[in-house]
């Protein structure tokens, strides 16, 4: 079975991008100790001072979405509303392995 791949950008205001880096940096600890959620990585781009890209990878789309109703991740999405002005789900992929996942199949 394919895993759910999700590869978003967030634009934040002038200065902020520090800010959301924490925040979403917040949001990889808290997903920790979630078995659903295999990767959450948060990047930055030289070349984009507003801009903060994020891949996740998740056991399904469901996981996903179930996770966005967690109290900690409310919260999250509540301290960041005021400083994001765009955000846009880049691409969803299906990843069917390599390295830095595991090697079992679900």
């Amino acid at each position: 079975m394919s895993k759910f791949s999700l590869f978003g950008k967030f634009t934040v205001q002038e200065g902020e991008r520090d800010t959301m880096v924490n925040l979403l940096l917040e949001a990889a600890e808290s997903l920790k100790n979630l078995d659903e959620c295999e990767v959450y990585l948060v990047n930055i781009s030289e070349s984009e001072s507003n801009a903060v890209y994020v891949y996740e990878m998740w056991k399904s789309e469901e996981a996903h979405q179930d996770s966005l109703n967690l109290e900690t991740t409310q919260s999250l999405i509540r301290r960041a509303k005021p400083i994001i002005t765009g955000m846009e789900r880049l691409n969803t992929l299906q990843t069917r392995g390599g390295k830095g996942i595991g090697q079992h199949s679900d």
